[in-house]
């Protein structure tokens, strides 16, 4: 057996094994009819509690064990989820809800469900509160703000900080899941309303029930076949841990998985003239960054942060690193969206970049340390900043790790540099730019983890003024202008966190899998997904 053919063997016997282990018997070389099997890296995934887990892969997972009041599509255009429709009006938002039941108990989806839902993502305060936090509620205010008016009928009143349209946005998003409160209830722990039982459990009404999760290993979704909604195609959704991306290749050619999410960019354009399969470029209006701890020196000092702007080699790494992963942008807003300024002058200089460094009083350099979770792009990535720091004197160790391991050290502010990735809640600038824009209160008792700026611990008061502003403002031509303010004043505060590359999610698809629609914020529903037999 040859090299090739000895990784591809192993590679299916891991998984036949796991599908095993899980009462699901597969034929070698061939995922089953009924399966959707997904290899992608699942080092992100921390917690499958809707109000507590927020990376990438997880979203994908929990937006299909759970629904939402309303959902937006690929397009961006909301659409009815939950609700079966809804009233506007100049104080509140009403939400008459669609006859839909749990699939764990059976138990129909009151309001008093959604209503408790709403309040426990902010009570609960765990990194999804901020996404209603900056919108003006609170754990405070929230019960005085939400109120179930019959068993179908919910209400949330506006708080005056959010237009209605940036609201019901905020409402599509995985952390406005409803979940049963009577069954998560039951496994109350401390306090913890649910916690500690909810991150390895499901108690949504979502399409999938979550038979199994093993982290870094395996996530399996069965079908529930009595779903409210319909009954899924497939029978069950297997997603894998396949984070080295030769060993995700090979699996995909001889047919071990249908979708490989994990690929380096070589192992893309491999693919892009292979019968059999379907490459994919998903837009997430998200980016990758670099990220800078301005609590600690020298990152406090704006000449600092400048000088590292110049020391990267943005083209340089998008033809040879990024490739189907990301393009060259480098403000917060895709260049696709109505509004988007153009690239500011921060393009690569190192000897520009030595000499900022010299004027803030670093002659010599400094060393530091970059964190980053080990996935693909994000590792060669870092590997590119190294290399261009090191070329203007700052020697910087690389530490790689899981999302268990990094993602809680960003929110503790416990890094210099680190990689982040985000994505957008909305197709337009403040769907993207909201989380570089926006901190509130920089304070360490804040501790407002879940705010992207906050864990940077970048004080942007005039900056966040503007957000807010424009988040208010209903009038959409004046809101153009003001995302240009918005995107003018980032520049102008030499950001602590600074977006490299626009992010795209580069699939390889079976051209056996139909009806698989990427969506730009990875919550792409599969009970439509179906396989030619």
């Amino acid at each position: 057996m040859g090299v090739q053919s000895l990784k591809s063997g192993v590679a299916a016997g891991i998984l036949a094994a796991s599908l095993a282990a899980s009462g699901i018997t597969p034929a070698m070389a061939a995922t089953p009819e009924d399966t959707l099997v997904y290899g992608t890296s699942l080092a992100q995934v921390i917690s499958l509690d809707p109000h507590q887990g927020q990376e990438v892969t997880s979203l994908e997972i929990m937006a299909n064990l759970y629904d939402r009041l309303v959902a937006s599509d690929a397009a961006g255009n909301l659409t009815p989820q939950l609700a079966e429709s809804w009233e506007i009006t100049e104080d509140g938002i009403t939400f008459h809800l669609k006859d839909a039941v749990f699939n764990n108990t059976g138990n129909p989806v009151t309001a008093e469900d959604v209503v408790w839902s709403i309040r426990r993502v902010l009570k609960l305060n765990q990194a999804p509160a901020a996404k209603l936090g900056s919108t003006g509620y609170t754990a405070e205010n929230i019960d005085s703000l939400t109120e179930a008016l019959d068993d179908r009928t919910f209400r949330i009143a506006l708080t005056g900080e959010v237009a209605a349209d940036f609201l019901l946005y905020r409402l599509s998003e995985v952390a406005a899941s409803v979940v049963e409160r009577a069954e998560v209830m039951e496994h109350e722990a401390d306090g913890d309303m649910g916690n500690g039982w909810l991150r390895t459990h499901a108690a949504g009404s979502g399409p999938f029930d979550l038979q199994r999760w093993a982290p870094n290993d395996i996530v399996i979704m069965n079908a529930d076949e009595d779903n409210w909604s319909g009954a899924p195609i497939l029978k069950r959704v297997v997603m894998r841990h396949v984070p080295e991306s030769q060993a995700e290749r090979l699996m995909l050619e001889r047919g071990d998985i249908d979708i490989a999410g994990a690929l380096s960019p070589k192992d893309i354009a491999y693919f892009s003239d292979k019968d059999g399969v379907d490459v994919r470029g998903i837009s997430t209006g998200g980016f990758y960054a670099l990220a800078m701890n301005v609590t600690q020196e020298p990152y406090s000092n704006p000449k600092v942060r400048e000088a590292i702007f110049h020391a990267i080699d943005y083209d340089g790494i998008e033809q040879a690193i990024m490739g189907p992963y990301g393009k060259k942008r480098l403000l917060p807003v895709p260049m696709a969206y109505e509004g988007a300024l153009p690239d500011p002058d921060w393009d690569y200089n190192p000897e520009k970049a030595r000499a900022l460094l010299a004027e803030a009083g670093y002659p010599d350099g400094f060393t530091t340390n970059i964190k980053v979770i080990a996935q693909t792009p994000r590792v060669e990535l870092s590997t590119a900043i190294q290399a261009g720091l090191a070329d203007i004197g700052i020697d910087a160790s690389i530490t790689q790790g899981s999302g268990a391991d990094i993602v809680p050290d960003h929110r503790a502010r416990n890094f210099e540099l680190l990689v982040p990735q985000t994505g957008a809640y909305m197709p337009n600038p403040m769907g993207a730019m909201e989380q570089f824009s926006n901190n509130p209160d920089n304070s360490p008792e804040a501790n407002n983890a879940g705010n992207f700026v906050w864990r940077s611990g970048w004080d942007i008061p005039e900056l966040t003024e503007l957000t807010a502003r424009t988040m208010k403002e209903n009038d959409p031509e004046k809101r153009v202008a003001m995302y240009g303010e918005m995107q003018q004043a980032f520049i102008d505060a030499t950001p602590a966190i600074l977006p490299m590359f626009e992010r795209f999610l580069p699939l390889a698809i079976s051209t056996d899998v139909k009806g698989y629609e990427g969506h730009p914020q990875q919550v792409t529903r599969l009970d439509k997904v179906s396989k030619s037999e």
